[in-house]
């Protein structure tokens, strides 16, 4: 303790700097937790946080035995494990074909054209997805009529929409990871690919021995970092184009859209807090175990 204060009177000027991000998460993340008690209370308005009657572990036993949470589980890892992998390869793939583009205003316009479904409000994702899957005014089924095939209800059949919501997060993210992965390939040194050109390396040669490997480490370093939200669901993307269709909820229902009905539609709070709770240690679980393997097999890139 007193080497604390040693140091805070010999850099009490750093200290200040970084008081306001103390404060930050002090209010808006540590306070916030004891709300983490609304999880073990059947809440009722009257009785507030704590005058709510308290039932210890019965919301998590109802999840656990409904197999409510089992579905959203898998549901929520199995949708964000395709849009890291999907995600990052093809960003990946893009940022190669772009760095080795000759024609420097053409790069420059691709990379723009490719970035600007980042800025895409999520709203308009979703009126875009409902034109085109409509079932009475739909692009979709517009041209399955003037082929003279029957029309398809895209919302009332499941199967189809995993496929529509991998396929529209990753193109929405491909701009905005492409450049990372494009930032990091400009910062490897030409001396490595002049060298194997004189030695008589190809283009796929170069991006084989050269480029891929020097990439690893940003790629383990993105794939761990998104898997610390890995049972955080996009839900911008969910509700916006699902919405509250109950027929597509056994295969795109995820845990935050199923938070946010507990608390906004059911008000179920001891319900949807109990839902987040989980979602919130088994995350942090599954980094710290991810995390290990990594420090245990290539100890330079883990994160801690």
């Amino acid at each position: 303790m007193r080497h604390f204060w040693l140091e805070l009177r010999k850099n009490k000027v750093l200290f200040l700097m970084i008081l306001p991000t103390l404060l930050f998460f002090a209010v808006f993340a540590y306070f916030p937790m004891v709300g983490v008690y609304y999880a073990f209370t059947s809440y009722s308005f009257e009785g507030g946080l704590f005058g709510s009657e308290f039932i210890g572990l019965k919301n998590f036993e109802f999840l656990f035995e409904s197999g409510v949470l089992w579905n959203l589980t898998k549901n929520t890892i199995l949708y964000n494990l395709a849009f890291i992998f999907i995600g990052n390869i093809l960003q990946l793939i893009c940022a190669i074909f772009l760095s080795e583009l000759p024609g420097k205003w053409f790069k420059k316009t691709t990379q723009s054209v490719m970035f600007l479904p980042f800025f895409v409000s999520f709203v308009l994702v979703g009126a875009f997805v409902f034109n085109l899957f409509s079932v009475n005014n739909g692009v979709v089924n517009t041209m399955l009529e003037q082929l003279g095939l029957p029309p398809y209800d895209f919302y009332l059949h499941t199967a189809p929409w995993k496929y529509i919501i991998v396929f529209f997060q990753v193109w929405k993210g491909l701009g905005y990871g492409t450049v990372i992965y494009l930032a990091a390939i400009m910062s490897i040194s030409d001396e490595y690919h002049e060298a194997a050109k004189i030695d008589g390396a190809n283009i796929f040669q170069r991006v084989r021995y050269i480029v891929l490997p020097m990439l690893v480490p940003t790629f383990i370093l993105l794939i761990l970092l998104a898997l610390g939200g890995i049972l955080k669901g996009q839900f911008d993307l969910f509700y916006q184009i699902i919405g509250n269709n109950g027929m597509l909820f056994e295969s795109t229902d995820i845990i935050d859209t199923y938070v946010y009905r507990s608390l906004a539609v059911n008000f179920d709070i001891g319900m949807g807090t109990a839902a987040g709770l989980y979602q919130s240690v088994f995350g942090f679980i599954l980094v710290v175990t991810v995390n290990a393997i990594i420090r245990k097999t290539r100890e330079d890139y883990a994160l801690f």
